[in-house]
């Protein structure tokens, strides 16, 4: 009989083997035998996840000396497919003011970005009845952190409606179905628009103003969801407020042949040099000095400098090398090292690396101390862990239980996620997504939609100046441009953070919908 040659193999049950193919054979067949009952184990063991029943509570709150009856609904949406099968279960909070005429007080949906984020930042920082206590300068205090009465609450002027979109929050996918179904940009506006024509239908506020609000990838979602609404649903907002804004990614992801962003972010990064007191004294005596410098410089000659390459003569690069260090406060080595092109990453390490500290993305004026000094990026993003994430995490869960008396549902309320990933972009798959052109093309069919843009100058994620050259190239007719409306502040990426912040961005989107009602 013909002798088999002899196999090595490796395999999870027995480690390392020299079998003949014959005792291969029957190895094989016994681990797939092993493999199918594990399998049918796992499906046996896995269960339906059985959410609680909506919960609705009543609660007032002073806003301005004017006392506000409201009630809260905590809950599920179920979403269906064409044939009625349940595909998701999509998770919100809403607020409505008691005994107000539906049919003129204003309805806002609000979500956050990511992709993968819960709604909770802008709930529990600016919008809700309750806010987390921050410092003085937009820090964390000693955990375990405090709720407070949001004096600044939209619900002085406005119901609110809180998406956590599919994966995010309490949102998941039903069971069956792939999340890829709604982790993907035009996924996603198909899962949140349908909610919101749903919840507007179920709720009998088809006659309500409209409005969404979006901050960060939700600010996309927003744009995006505009012309989703009025093209599939035939819903017509009245307006949009997006929060650090980001439509065009070409403007916010530096890459090689994608000089773009360089400039775009120039003044944020002055703004943040400036800050921690890097920059002339002299030349830059105050911000507002600082950003028309910089801004200056990033649309003149840095833009043309950039565009030369390795064509830059002795004097020109001697030139750009010495104004974008004034600026920066970075040394002309340390540019020159990078080309005099500087990601947010390697900023935000090196700008203060002789004091062995970084500062944060999300908001340049948090600092933060990595376990070394070396390298190119930070290990975290302070302001991110040291700023939010803990006590921002604490005020959902506890909002949720003491005061909404929602049942824990045996699930984890996913903050930030990365379940979302890969995000599917769609036709936009190997190329910047830029959805700018549906928000110019939303207010052209609609020029009654107006849009307010709220901006931090300290944020490094969405700067805002290249939020700036968007709204300049969207192309919306002339006659209509005064609908867009751009505001800014002296914070960063969730500028409302800070009290004071807070409340002039608060005054400025109340005025934003006194004049859209008019």
């Amino acid at each position: 009989m013909k002798k088999f040659k002899s196999i090595f193999i490796q395999n999870p049950y027995f480690g390392y083997q020299n079998l003949t193919m014959n005792k291969l054979f029957l190895l094989l067949l016994i681990l797939s035998t092993l493999s199918v009952a594990a399998q049918g184990d796992k499906a046996a063991t896995k269960t339906k996840i059985e959410w609680p029943a909506p919960v609705i509570t009543k609660h007032s709150i002073t806003i301005n000396g004017q006392k506000i009856n409201f009630t809260a609904t905590t809950g599920h949406q179920s979403q269906v497919n064409d044939k009625g099968e349940k595909i998701a279960e999509i998770f919100y909070i809403a607020y409505q003011r008691d005994g107000a005429d539906a049919s003129k007080r204003p309805l806002t949906f609000s979500f956050n970005g990511g992709p993968g984020s819960s709604s909770v930042w802008l709930h529990m920082g600016a919008l809700g009845p309750k806010r987390i206590v921050m410092t003085d300068d937009g820090g964390a205090t000693r955990p375990p952190y405090n709720l407070t009465d949001n004096g600044y609450s939209w619900l002085a002027f406005t119901d609110l409606v809180f998406i956590d979109p599919v994966e995010t929050g309490y949102s998941r996918a039903a069971e069956g179905t792939d999340k890829k179904e709604f982790t993907g940009y035009s996924e996603d506006l198909r899962s949140v628009g349908d909610f919101i024509y749903k919840y507007t239908s179920t709720q009998n506020r088809w006659q309500s103003p409209k409005f969404l609000v979006g901050e960060s990838y939700g600010t996309t979602r927003a744009a995006g969801l505009s012309g989703y609404l009025q093209d599939r649903h035939g819903m017509y907002l009245n307006g949009i407020v997006l929060v650090s804004a980001v439509l065009n990614f070409q403007t916010i992801r530096p890459a090689a042949g994608n000089d773009l962003p360089y400039p775009l972010i120039l003044p944020s990064f002055a703004a943040s040099a400036w800050y921690h007191g890097l920059l002339d004294k002299i030349r830059f005596a105050d911000l507002q000095t600082t950003l028309r410098a910089a801004e200056a410089f990033a649309l003149g000659e840095y833009n043309s400098l950039l565009m030369k390459g390795d064509k830059l003569s002795v004097e020109e690069e001697k030139r750009l090398s010495s104004e974008l260090s004034a600026l920066t406060g970075l040394s002309p080595t340390f540019l020159k090292g990078y080309h005099y092109r500087v990601s947010t990453q390697e900023f935000t390490k090196e700008l203060l690396r002789s004091k062995g500290e970084t500062v944060g993305r999300f908001d340049a004026t948090i600092k933060g101390i990595d376990r070394k000094d070396g390298g190119e990026s930070y290990e975290y993003d302070p302001s991110y862990n040291l700023s939010i994430y803990g006590p921002y995490t604490s005020a959902i869960n506890h909002h949720l239980r003491a005061t909404l008396q929602y049942p824990y549902p045996d699930q984890v309320y996913e903050i930030l996620t990365g379940k979302v990933q890969p995000w599917n972009y769609g036709e936009a798959t190997n190329r910047y997504l830029d959805n700018s052109g549906v928000l110019a093309a939303s207010i052209h069919k609609n020029p009654n939609l107006q849009v307010l843009i709220c901006n931090g100058y300290y944020d490094l994620a969405t700067p805002y100046f290249a939020t700036d050259y968007t709204l300049n190239h969207m192309f919306v007719r002339p006659e209509l441009r005064k609908q867009l409306q751009m505001k800014y502040y002296e914070g960063g990426h969730m500028m409302y953070t800070r009290e004071r912040d807070l409340k002039t961005f608060t005054n400025d989107v109340k005025t934003f919908y006194e004049n859209v009602l008019k």
